[in-house]
């Protein structure tokens, strides 16, 4: 048998979890909640934490209240990380935002779109065979203009089927296999 819920007033009814969490997010302290809600600390922080709430430390708020606009700052570069370069939530939070949930925050707060894991994936997969076209591409000009496979593995740090692999990819056409030096040297040969 559940408990009678207790008599509360209309203010306290009044004061939502998420209300309180809307003012805390914008700058609002504990101690202005609590004053301006009439309701106790430590109800305060029950509610906050309730609404799913990131505390902030008092530096935080303090930063934050400095400048006004560091917020707004903050989440523009944040989106930017997030669009342009394909950074995760994860990197977002290691990039100033603190935690995953204030990175999601911010990046919505300048419009931005939260991506699925699957679109991320996609977007790093995509970037990497780009730069594995361009590779590939700077190994082919390197090769037709005499360099060896293995001299292009050991510059590059690839194995030579690596590279071979790159040069195929980049439509090399590739030197006889019998020639293992370089095309000056077959030049030379009479």
């Amino acid at each position: 048998m559940n408990p009678e819920p207790p008599v509360t007033s209309d203010a306290n009814e009044a004061v939502t979890p998420e209300s309180l969490r809307k003012q805390y997010e914008s700058g609002a302290t504990v101690d202005e909640l609590v004053a301006a809600s009439g309701l106790s600390y430590g109800t305060v922080l029950n509610r906050l934490h309730e609404a799913g709430t990131e505390m902030r430390t008092s530096w935080q708020t303090r930063r934050m209240r400095q400048d006004p606009q560091a917020r707004q700052r903050l989440a523009a570069r944040l989106r930017t990380l997030y669009e342009e370069h394909g950074a995760t939530l994860t990197e977002l939070a290691a990039a100033g935002a603190g935690t995953r949930r204030a990175a999601r925050r911010l990046l919505i707060e300048a419009g931005g779109a939260v991506r699925t894991t699957q679109q991320t994936l996609r977007m790093r997969a995509a970037a990497r065979a780009a730069e594995r076209q361009k590779l590939a591409l700077s190994l082919r000009a390197r090769y037709e203009a005499g360099a060896t496979v293995p001299e292009l593995a050991q510059e590059c740090n690839y194995s030579v089927a690596t590279v071979y692999r790159l040069l195929h990819q980049a439509g090399t056409r590739m030197r006889p296999q019998h020639s293992h030096g370089s095309a000056r040297d077959m030049r030379k040969r009479p």
